[in-house]
């Protein structure tokens, strides 16, 4: 197995298991709310049927549209980072790909993406939830970023 499929399977599987852990064992989707190191971080059940942090909710409907760019965007990312003989281009596009096909899945089963780790500090209580794999997403595009600008192999 490739470094970009091994990666996404690793981030796929950390993403979906905290989510059963939390949102199915420890019962977030009923309790609502868990303290675990106020105000640092809580445990804040949220159901995102928008693009980021419940912005531009689109409802049941625009669900199937996100899963379809949200896959779009998963080729492109593979078939650009495969271009590269760089390792860690390789790794870097495998964490975008776990945690973008995490939240896909939630998309399919639930209707929406399973947001629960909430953070806030110095007296801004921050209203918004983020997952295993949107921390993933944005560590992912970030080392993209910073690695993906030498030349690919094919040029």
């Amino acid at each position: 197995m490739g470094k970009l499929a091994l990666t996404a399977l690793i981030v796929f599987v950390v993403d979906q298991v905290s989510k059963y852990w939390i949102v199915q064992m420890l019962d977030l989707k009923t309790v609502g709310r868990i303290d675990v190191w106020p105000p640092f971080l809580n445990l804040r059940m949220a159901w995102n049927q928008g693009i980021n942090f419940g912005i531009f909710d689109m409802g049941d409907n625009g669900r199937w549209v996100l899963i379809a760019i949200s896959l779009v965007i998963v080729a492109v990312v593979i078939v650009w980072a495969r271009r590269s003989a760089r390792p860690m281009m390789l790794i870097a596009a495998g964490i975008v790909v776990g945690g973008a096909l995490g939240n896909v899945i939630d998309r399919v089963i639930y209707g929406a993406v399973a947001d629960f780790l909430n953070m806030s500090c110095c007296g801004i209580d921050n209203p918004f939830a983020f997952n295993v794999a949107d921390v993933a997403i944005f560590a992912g595009a970030g080392l993209l970023i910073l690695f993906g600008d030498e030349k690919t192999s094919d040029g």
